[in-house]
């Protein structure tokens, strides 16, 4: 018999790469991410190894993600955004007037030293490289996910989206990292019935799914989430728990909102002089985050409590003796209920840890230790769990509709703003699909100057629909601020399959086009032309 806790990380973000401006707020999501989650994170993961400390975690890397890791220009524009940040923090030390500033700002340059000298001297600024060190030793376990993040139950209309989707993922996952993945992250954990049946075509062992998407479902076993289930595809499905899980992501509850914690909104990009920062905010001068912080969390009656590491230390130790013991009393419990080798699977967002709470690494770190010294549970990846059962055969599942979205479905994706997108997508995969089938149809008989430039028009328009459906952009139109952005790239990346789509059936027109276009998106260049074969 074995008690075991899983945690699993999905780290995403969208396509995002604007190589016409020198800055963009946007990129800055990628940047500030590899600064505060991923940096920290193997540092940390890396620290554990070494040290010979045993953990098991399962990550998620998106393939956008993957890919803009991978991209010369993004890879530099990290390494200028850590630099800035860098020379910030030292006008920050000179100075630091303000009582206790100075001693913040020493600890946070000192942190952004050695997070420097991981990435280039360490890493080489390949960040891959490293997610794969931690895979090869055992430690991590990484998992594939959809191209581009598309809600997955929403593209089922028309099923060669999903199959593009899935396809493409695994892919990208095989070129990153030299090996199949077993495992596929579902974007935003929405799950339909539909999608198991190409998951395991496609060669996938086991995903994940909310808890309701299991234990609502027609005949569930009373075993679930804290057991794995086998679809009639041959699926594992484990369930995401919902109680341990929002121990920390809890908006109202959850650990991160302790007042001894650092304020993520209170940063000097927000609140200095506009004077000061202006080198520091790029081409349009607007305020945005810079990663510097002195306040921890206000409470009602004070909106200014300076951050104090040692009250957040005394936080954390707090926070993590509990979640270890709740857990320990949860496995302890379901074991004695019968649950044989039960199984605790807590998801998150990656940027949740180090990004948007600052102290979650050491969170992490700190869970990693101390379960290490105790033999009631251990902490493992749903593959090593698979692999640990020997074969055993889990209870039948059949997952319903769901996702880890506000309502535990898609209501958050198909609202007044966004749901406009929907229409427009699955309109263009179904003529993208009647297209693919037609050339493969006839491309044996086709002049070889027409077959090649209809498979280049192919490769763009599914680049292209990709991008179009990302969840991200429904997402983010449900939000004032960056409704424009999300609404101009799904127009912008319609548009331009649409624009390749007016030139596909003419071999002499169009070539300038499909290279401005090509040229606009350098992302999945080698996409194989028949992700939108006919879905059997």
């Amino acid at each position: 018999m074995s008690r075991n806790c899983s945690i699993v990380l999905h780290a995403h973000i969208p396509w995002v790469r604007h190589a016409e401006v020198s800055h963009c707020l946007e990129e800055d999501w990628l940047h500030s991410t590899v600064v505060e989650t991923h940096l920290p994170l193997l540092e940390m993961l890396f620290r554990l190894r070494k040290e010979g400390v045993p953990f098991g975690l399962t990550v998620d890397l998106s393939p956008t993600l993957l890919a803009m890791w991978r991209d010369r220009v993004l890879r530099r524009r990290t390494l200028s955004y850590l630099d800035r940040t860098l020379r910030l923090c030292r006008d920050e030390v000179e100075r630091g007037d303000i009582s206790g500033r100075r001693e913040l700002a020493s600890r946070y340059e000192e942190r952004l030293h050695r997070l420097r000298s991981l990435y280039v001297d360490e890493w080489q600024c390949d960040l891959v490289r490293a997610y794969t060190d931690l895979r090869d030793s055992g430690h991590v376990e990484l998992t594939a996910s959809a191209a581009t993040h598309g809600l997955l139950p929403l593209l089922m209309r028309v099923p060669e989206s999903v199959q593009a989707q899935v396809r493409l993922g695994i892919r990208q996952y095989v070129q990153c990292f030299g090996r199949m993945p077993r495992g596929f992250w579902l974007p935003e954990c929405a799950y339909a019935p539909s999608i198991g049946q190409i998951l395991k075509r496609e060669g996938i062992d086991w995903t994940l799914v909310e808890e309701h998407g299991l234990t609502t479902a027609p005949q569930a076993s009373a075993l679930f989430p804290f057991t794995p289930g086998t679809t009639p595809e041959g699926l594992i499905v484990f369930g995401r728990d919902q109680a341990s899980s929002s121990e920390i992501w809890n908006a109202d509850e959850g650990f991160p909102g302790d007042e001894r914690y650092r304020d993520f909104f209170r940063d000097i990009g927000l609140e200095s002089p506009i004077e000061y920062l202006r080198e520091y905010l790029g081409e349009t001068g607007q305020r945005q985050f810079t990663g510097i912080k002195y306040f921890r969390l206000a409470r009602e009656d004070d909106q200014s409590l300076p951050y104090d590491p040692a009250l957040a230390a005394r936080a954390l130790e707090e926070h993590s003796v509990r979640f270890i013991s709740s857990r320990g009393a949860q496995l302890s419990a379901l074991e004695s209920e019968g649950v044989e080798n039960p199984l605790v699977v807590c998801a998150f967002d990656a940027d949740l840890f180090g990004h948007w709470w600052y102290e979650g690494i050491e969170f992490l770190e700190r869970l990693f230790r101390k379960v290490a010294q105790r033999s009631d549970f251990a902490f493992t990846t749903p593959g090593l769990h698979l692999a640990a059962s020997q074969g055993a055969e889990f209870p039948a599942a059949a997952p319903v509709s769901s996702s880890w979205g506000e309502g535990g479905y898609f209501e958050t994706w198909t609202s007044e703003e966004n749901n406009w997108t929907h229409e427009e997508i699955r309109k263009r995969a179904e003529q993208l699909a009647r297209f693919v089938k037609l050339y493969e149809e006839n491309r044996l008989g086709m002049p070889e100057g027409a077959a090649v430039h209809r498979r280049r028009c192919i490769e763009l328009m599914t680049k292209e629909l990709l991008l179009a459906q990302s969840s991200d952009w429904p997402f983010l139109m449900k939000n004032e601020p960056s409704r424009g952005y999300a609404e101009r790239r799904t127009r912008e990346h319609l548009d331009r399959f649409d624009r390749v789509w007016s030139v596909s059936g003419r071999t002499e027109a169009g070539s300038d086009l499909l290279a401005e276009i090509e040229e606009a998106d350098p992302v999945f260049s080698d996409l194989p032309w028949n992700l939108y074969e006919p879905y059997a």
